[in-house]
C-alpha cells in the first residue's frame, strides 16, 4: 500500500488500485492524520482544520462519520488499522516507508550526506520523482496551507540542490530549458537565477547570461523594492570579466574553506527518541530561515544527549561549520553571552585582536559572518531568553538547536520539543546497551523493575546501568531491592560525577520560596496527580496564588501538566524521583509539625467537600457520630464544580485521596483518617465496589487508630471492614469481623456502634440465607436505635427487616415495614433511601404475583439510581424489572437489559449481582425453550453461589435447574434436585418451602 500527499491526496492498495476517498473534507481529514502519523491529532484541532471559520454543532459527529467512511473504504481494499482512535482524537499508524512525504524527506536527508556529487544528484532526482503535482492538490484553502507551503519550499530547495550538483557535474546543457521554466515561475529566486546565468555562460551565451542579471534586477526592484544580493552581483561581475573559474566545474565536491567543528562526542549508546530525532532532523534540514529548535525537559531526560545526537546526524547539511557552547543555565555561574560570542568569532576566523569589546558589537559581527552561511549552532543548557538572543543568527541558511529546562516561551519563531521519560521498551534498550544483553535477558523482569524504579528517566537508568556495569558480580535483584527503598533511592542513583539528586537541586534552587514550599509538601504528600486546590491547602494560600505557584513549577520542569479532568479542573503530576526529592527537602527543611499540619489541611479540605456532597444527598444508612475535626475552607468555585458532578469528582480524586489518607495515617492524623474512612459518602467513592481504595484506606485508618490507642476508632474501622467484606460478598469473613466490632463496641458501651455492627451482621446473615439469625440481629439493632432516637437508622433497619420477612414469607409485616420506610425516606428527603425501598417493594410485588406494580416500582427505583449516578444499584433495579417482565412472559423485553446488568456487575466486581443476573438469564432461556443456554447460565450462577457460600441462593438456582431437567424429560434427576432444595428451604425458613408445597411458581 502507498499513501501519497505529494500531489492529489491518494491511497493505492497493494494491487495498485486507487482507493476512493470521498470529497474534500474526508481527504483533508486523512491528509492531516497522515502528516502527523504516529501522533494523536485532537478532535478540536481536526474541527479547526475542517471548519476554520464557523464549525457546525455537528462537527464532531461529522468527523466520526468521515473516519468511519474512510476506514470502510480502506478496508475494502485490504488496508486496515490505519486510522485508530486515541483520546482525545485520532492517530494514523502507517507501515514504514508507505508515505511519500516520509520517503521524500529521507531521500533529501541522504542526499545532503552523500559522499559524492553523482550520488547527491541521483538521490535528489529520486526524491523529486515522487511528486505528482502541487502538494495536497485539490483540497482548496485550509489551515493545512502552512504545511503545503513547507512541502513546496522543500521541493524547490531539493530542485535547487539537484541543479547545483548537476552543474558541478558539467550538465549545463541539459539544464538550460529546465532553469528557464523555473526562473519564469520563480522570478525573484536569486539562486535559480544564478544557476541559469551560470548554465548560459558555460554554453557560451554570455550576453544572455548578462541579460538575465538585468532582468533579475528589474523584477526585484519592481516586486520587492531591493537590489540583487551580493552572490548574484558577484556572479554578474565574474561573467563580465570572463572569470575562467566559471567555465570549469570541479571534478568533485565544491572546495570549501575550513569551518568550525565544535560538536562534542556523540553518545555511542544513545537510545530511543526516534520520533523526536526524526522531527528535529527534518526541521533542521528543511531549509527554513532561520531554523531554531528548542529541546526542553526536566533534569535527566537526556536533552543534551538528544541534541548532540541530532547535531551529528545533520552536520553534513551544515558544511560551513558547527558551533557549540555549554551555557551552564542551571549552574551558579551561567555563561555570559558576550564570552560565548568571543569564542564563536575566533572559531569563525576572526583574529582575537579584532574581536569587538562589547556584546552588542560582537553580536553584530557574529550575525554578519553567519549571513548566507550554513552553520549549525548548538546551545546546551540555556538559562533563559536573555542569555540566548545574542547568540542567534540573523538570517537564512543556518540552524540553531537549544536545550533548556526552561521552555523559552519568550523566543518567537521557534519549534519546541518537550522531552518526557523513555517509554518502557526504550528504557530497557538503554539498560541493555549499558549492562549487556546477557545479564538483562537472565533477569528481564528485574530489569524492567529497575527501569520503572528509575522512573524511566534516562539519567537515572544510565547511572543504574553504570553501577551494574562496574559490579559484574551483582545480580540485578540486588540493585532493584536497594532502589525499592524510597529513603535511599536517590543515594543509589549516583556514580562518579553523575547524580540524579544534583540535577533536581539546581532546579530547586532556582525556585522562589512559595514554589519550593509547594514542591516539598507535594513530595511529602506523595499524591500521583493533583489539582491546584491541593497546593492551596498545602501552602495555606488562596487558590489563585496556588495556580501561579503550580505554573512556576511547570516552567521549572519539576511538575508536568497532565490533563483537564471531566469537571474542568487542571490536573498535574510529579515524576516519582522529583517527588522523592521533594519529600527529602521537606524532612530536611521543615518540622514534622508543619508538614503534618499541611497534610491535615488537605484532608480537611477533602472532608469539607465530602460533607457538602452528603448535605445535598442525605444518607439512607446509620451514621457515625465521631468527634468533629477541623475541616479546611473550600472555595465556592470548587464546591460548585463538585456538586455539579460529585461522582465524577470522587472518581477523579480517588487515587490522590487514597495516597493522602495513607500518608496522613502514617503521620498520626488518625482522627481525620478515621472520620473520612467512616464518612457515609455513598457509592460515589467509599461505597459499593471501590474495593481496592476502601481496603487501603481502612487498613491505614485501622493501623493508625491502634497506634494511637483510639479504641473507638479501632471498633469503627472494624465495622467498616466488616461492611467492606460484605460488599465483597465474603460473608463468613464479614460475620467474623463484624462480631469482633460488636464486642469492641460493647466494651466501650457505645450503643450506636453496636447498632451498626448488629445491622451489618443482619444483612450478612440475610445474604447467606440465615434468615432467622438475620432478623434476630436486625431487631436488636432497631431497639438500640429507637432508644437513641435515631430516625434514619431506624427506617434503614425497618427496610432491611422487611426484606428478611419477605424472604421468610411474612408478607403482611414485610409490607407494613416497607410502607413505613418509604414514607419516612420521602419525608426526610433521602432519594437513595426511597430508591432502595422501591426496589424492595418491587421484589415484594413479584413474590406475591403482582407483576405490573412490580414493573412500575422497579422502573421508579432505576430512574432514581440513574439520577444519583449509582450504576450498580440501577443495574439491580433493572434486573428486578426484567424479572417481573419475564413473569409476564415478555422475554423479548428482558434479554437486552439483563445482558447489560450482567456486564455492569462483571465490570464492578459484584459477585452477588453476577450470580443473580446469570440465574435470571437462565430462567429467561428456560422460558424461551433454549435449554442449552439455560443450562450454561444456571450452572455458572451455581458456581458463584458455591464460591460465596450462599446455600439459599444456590438452592433457588437448583430449583430452576430442576425445571430444566423436567423440560428435558429427566424427571428422576429433577425429583432428586427438588428434594434436596426443599430441605434447604425448610432448614432456612425460606418462603419457597411453602410455595413448593402449594405448587406456586418460582419468584
Amino acid at each position: 500500500m502507498e499513501f501519497r500527499l505529494l500531489g492529489p491526496v491518494e491511497v493505492t492498495a497493494a494491487t495498485g488500485v486507487s482507493v476512493p476517498l470521498g470529497g474534500a473534507k474526508p481527504q483533508t481529514l486523512l491528509a492531516t492524520l497522515l502528516l502527523e502519523h504516529g501522533h494523536i491529532v485532537p478532535m478540536a484541532r481536526l474541527i479547526d482544520i475542517l471548519w476554520p471559520d464557523d464549525p457546525p454543532e455537528t462537527a464532531k459527529a461529522a468527523i466520526q462519520t468521515y473516519v468511519k467512511t474512510l476506514r470502510q473504504a480502506l478496508a475494502r481494499y485490504g488496508i486496515t488499522d490505519v486510522i485508530v482512535t486515541r483520546a482525545p482524537g485520532y492517530m494514523a499508524q502507517l507501515p514504514v516507508g508507505s508515505l511519500d512525504v516520509d520517503r521524500f524527506e529521507q531521500l533529501l536527508a541522504k542526499a545532503r550526506q552523500a559522499s559524492n556529487l553523482q550520488e547527491t544528484s541521483d538521490l535528489l532526482g529520486a526524491a523529486l520523482a515522487l511528486w505528482r503535482g502541487p502538494a495536497l492538490a485539490g483540497l482548496g484553502t485550509s489551515p493545512l496551507g502552512g504545511e503545503v507551503a513547507r512541502l513546496e519550499q522543500l521541493r524547490l530547495t531539493a530542485t535547487e540542490e539537484r541543479i547545483e550538483a548537476d552543474l558541478a557535474l558539467g550538465r549545463h546543457g541539459e539544464l538550460v530549458s529546465e532553469l528557464a521554466a523555473l526562473v519564469g515561475r520563480h522570478p525573484v529566486n536569486e539562486r535559480l537565477r544564478a544557476q541559469y546565468m551560470t548554465a548560459l555562460y558555460r554554453l557560451g551565451r554570455q550576453s544572455d547570461a548578462l541579460a538575465g542579471f538585468r532582468e533579475s534586477r528589474e523584477v526585484l526592484a519592481e516586486e520587492l523594492g531591493v537590489d540583487p544580493g551580493p552572490e548574484l552581483t558577484e556572479l554578474y561581475h565574474a561573467i563580465l570579466r570572463g572569470d575562467p573559474a566559471l567555465l570549469a566545474p570541479p571534478s568533485g565536491d565544491t572546495v570549501r574553506v575550513a569551518a568550525p567543528a565544535q560538536l562534542p562526542l556523540a553518545p555511542a549508546d544513545f537510545t530511543g527518541r526516534a520520533a523526536e530525532t526524526s522531527a528535529l532532523v527534518t526541521a533542521l534540514t528543511a531549509g527554513a530561515s532561520p531554523v531554531i529548535q528548542v529541546v526542553a525537559g526536566r533534569a535527566g531526560t537526556g536533552k543534551s544527549a538528544l541534541a548532540v545526537h541530532v547535531a551529528h546526524r545533520v552536520a553534513a547539511a551544515f558544511p560551513d561549520g558547527q558551533l557549540y557552547a555549554e551555557l551552564r543555565g542551571m549552574g551558579e555561574t551561567p555563561a555570559d553571552a558576550g564570552e560565548v560570542l568571543g569564542r564563536f568569532l575566533t572559531a569563525l576566523g576572526v583574529e582575537p585582536s579584532a574581536v569587538p569589546a562589547g556584546t552588542p558589537e560582537r553580536a553584530e559581527l557574529y550575525r554578519s559572518l553567519l549571513a548566507g552561511r550554513r552553520v549549525l549552532v548548538l546551545l546546551d543548557d540555556a538559562a533563559d531568553e536573555r542569555q540566548v538572543r545574542p547568540l542567534l543568527p540573523g538570517g537564512p541558511g543556518g540552524g540553531v538547536l537549544i536545550t533548556s529546562r526552561n521552555r523559552l516561551g519568550g523566543l518567537g519563531g521557534v519549534r519546541r520539543t518537550d522531552l518526557d521519560v523513555l517509554d518502557p521498551a526504550e528504557a530497557i534498550e538503554l539498560l541493555v546497551r549499558i549492562v549487556g544483553p546477557e545479564r538483562v535477558a537472565a533477569e528481564e523482569p528485574v530489569a524492567r523493575e529497575i527501569a520503572e524504579l528509575c522512573g524511566r528517566l534516562p539519567l537515572a537508568i544510565r547511572i543504574a546501568g553504570a553501577r551494574l556495569a562496574t559490579r559484574q558480580r551483582w545480580p540485578l535483584r540486588l540493585l532493584a531491592d536497594r532502589l525499592t527503598d524510597e529513603r535511599r533511592r536517590l543515594d543509589e542513583l549516583a556514580i562518579a560525577d553523575l547524580e540524579v539528586r544534583a540535577g533536581f537541586e539546581l532546579s530547586y534552587r532556582g525556585l522562589d520560596d512559595d514554589a519550593r514550599l509547594a514542591l516539598r509538601r507535594l513530595g511529602h504528600l506523595g499524591v500521583p496527580e493533583f489539582s491546584p486546590w491541593i497546593v492551596a491547602w498545602l501552602n495555606d494560600v488562596p487558590a489563585t496564588l496556588a495556580e501561579d505557584i503550580v505554573e512556576r513549577l511547570v516552567d521549572a520542569q519539576l511538575v508536568d501538566f497532565s490533563r483537564v479532568d471531566d469537571i474542568g479542573t487542571l490536573r498535574y503530576r510529579m515524576h516519582d524521583l522529583v517527588r522523592i526529592y521533594g519529600s527529602e527537602r521537606a524532612e530536611a527543611e521543615e518540622s514534622p509539625e508543619t508538614v503534618s499540619a499541611a497534610v491535615g489541611r488537605v484532608l480537611g479540605g477533602w472532608l469539607s467537600v465530602a460533607k457538602q456532597v452528603t448535605a445535598h444527598v442525605p444518607s439512607d444508612e446509620i451514621g457515625w457520630r465521631r468527634p468533629a475535626v477541623a475541616a479546611s475552607p473550600v472555595p465556592r468555585e470548587l464546591v460548585a464544580q463538585v456538586l455539579a458532578a460529585p461522582h465524577d469528582w470522587f472518581d477523579i480524586e480517588r487515587p490522590a485521596l487514597v495516597v493522602g489518607l495513607e500518608r496522613a495515617a502514617a503521620l498520626g492524623l488518625h482522627d481525620l483518617v478515621c472520620q473520612f474512612a467512616s464518612a457515609r459518602l455513598g457509592p460515589s467513592f467509599l461505597g459499593v465496589n471501590r474495593f481496592e481504595a476502601r481496603e487501603r484506606i481502612n487498613q491505614a485508618a485501622l493501623a493508625a487508630a491502634r497506634r494511637a490507642g483510639d479504641q473507638n476508632g479501632v471498633a469503627t474501622m472494624l465495622a467498616e471492614l466488616g461492611q467492606l467484606r460484605y460488599d465483597q460478598d465474603r460473608f463468613p469473613e464479614a460475620r467474623r469481623v463484624l462480631g469482633e466490632a460488636l464486642g469492641a463496641f460493647r466494651e466501650l458501651g457505645d450503643a450506636r456502634g453496636q447498632a451498626v455492627a448488629l445491622a451489618g451482621l443482619g444483612i450478612t446473615c440475610r445474604e447467606a440465607g440465615r434468615l432467622v439469625e438475620s432478623l434476630h440481629f436486625l431487631d436488636q439493632a432497631t431497639t438500640l436505635l429507637a432508644e437513641l432516637g435515631e430516625d434514619v437508622g431506624t427506617f434503614y433497619l425497618l427496610r432491611l427487616a422487611a426484606s428478611v420477612r419477605l424472604e421468610l414469607g411474612d408478607y403482611p409485616t414485610a409490607w407494613s415495614g416497607l410502607e413505613q420506610s418509604l414514607a419516612a425516606y420521602r419525608r426526610l428527603g433521602s432519594p437513595r433511601g426511597e430508591a432502595v425501598t422501591l426496589r424492595t417493594m418491587s421484589l415484594f410485588h413479584r413474590a406475591t404475583g403482582r407483576y405490573v406494580p412490580a414493573i412500575e416500582t422497579a422502573e421508579a427505583a432505576a430512574a432514581i439510581f440513574a439520577r444519583l449516578g449509582d450504576k450498580l444499584m440501577e443495574a439491580h433495579s433493572i434486573r428486578a424489572l426484567a424479572k417481573a417482565r419475564l413473569r409476564l412472559g415478555r422475554t423479548d423485553l428482558a434479554l437486552a437489559p439483563l445482558e447489560g446488568v450482567l456486564s455492569t456487575c462483571q465490570a464492578m466486581g459484584d459477585r452477588w449481582g453476577l450470580g443473580m443476573a446469570l440465574r435470571t438469564l437462565g430462567e429467561l432461556h428456560l422460558a424461551d425453550g433454549d435449554l442449552t443456554d439455560a443450562a450454561a447460565c444456571l450452572t455458572a450462577a451455581m458456581d458463584v453461589w458455591r464460591d460465596m457460600e450462599a446455600p439459599l441462593w444456590l438452592a433457588r438456582t437448583e430449583r430452576d435447574l430442576a425445571l430444566l431437567h423436567e423440560a428435558r424429560g429427566e424427571t428422576e434427576t429433577a425429583a432428586e434436585i427438588r428434594a434436596r432444595v426443599v430441605k434447604v428451604f425448610h432448614d432456612h425458613g425460606a418462603r419457597e418451602y411453602a410455595e413448593l408445597a402449594e405448587g406456586a411458581p418460582a419468584s
